[in-house]
């Protein structure tokens, strides 16, 4: 029922920013949380950041500090703005959305933005 499109991807050196872009197929208003996650090749995929239909934000401890996630109301996108990027930042990043529908919590999933960090 709901679609995520992530973009924003690509190439740049340590310390670069990039800023990712999560498009969803309905309003964000209408979903209960948004995050962001990524996954590296053979380790496991961690979350980076959350934002509420509320507006509230959270961030893992590790990344707080240099990541900001965003919603674009106009495009009715979810973003997520990094800084200082370091080479371990290198992974696929993900869009998630919750969604309580059907008297059940469902999750959505991106099919991905490649983000390499070269050093």
């Amino acid at each position: 029922q709901v679609q995520l499109v992530e973009s924003g991807g690509g190439l740049v050196q340590a310390g670069g920013s990039l800023r990712l872009s999560c498009a969803a197929s309905i309003s964000i208003f209408s979903i209960n949380a948004i995050d962001w996650y990524r996954q590296a090749p053979g380790k496991q995929r961690e979350l980076v950041a959350t934002i509420t239909k509320s507006g509230n934000t959270d961030y893992t401890d590790s990344l707080k500090g240099r990541t900001t996630i965003s919603r674009d109301n106009v495009k009715n996108t979810i973003d997520l703005q990094m800084n200082s990027l370091k080479p371990e930042d290198t992974a696929i990043y993900y869009c998630h959305a919750l969604k309580y529908e059907l008297r059940n919590w469902r999750h959505y999933w991106g099919q991905g933005t490649q983000v390499t960090v070269s050093s």
